[in-house]
């Protein structure tokens, strides 16, 4: 977020920290990543398979179901894949680099 001056344009932060996501706001996302790549579940997409309790609950050893990868979301806020921007109806999830040059330019086609 510091990489692409979040402070410097209208966002709207939230920190799923202390603001729980809602289930709402998790199925609009999983809507615009399902639009923008269909061939990847979308639930799965959003998930964090890096987040230190995906080992330490056994989660690697199962087959998670979309159902699965949306409630755990739900339940703890690590396992969504971070940060998490939706501009103009598109969705960047992550911070790769490719991400974050790609929410940088889309910022400023904004200006």
């Amino acid at each position: 977020m510091k990489e692409v001056d979040v402070a410097a344009y209208p966002f709207e932060l939230q920190d799923i920290k202390s603001e729980k996501i809602t289930a709402a706001q998790l199925d609009e996302m999983a809507r615009l990543a399902a639009l923008q790549n269909p061939k990847i579940p979308p639930y799965e997409s959003l998930f964090s398979k890096i987040a230190m309790k995906y080992r330490s609950m056994g989660l690697n050893k199962m087959t998670l179901s979309e159902s699965d990868y949306r409630n755990y979301i739900l339940e703890e806020y690590t396992f969504l894949k971070r940060p998490v921007f939706i501009i103009d109806d598109t969705l960047y999830i992550g911070n790769a680099a490719k991400t974050t040059a790609a929410v940088a330019a889309a910022l400023q086609n904004r200006k």
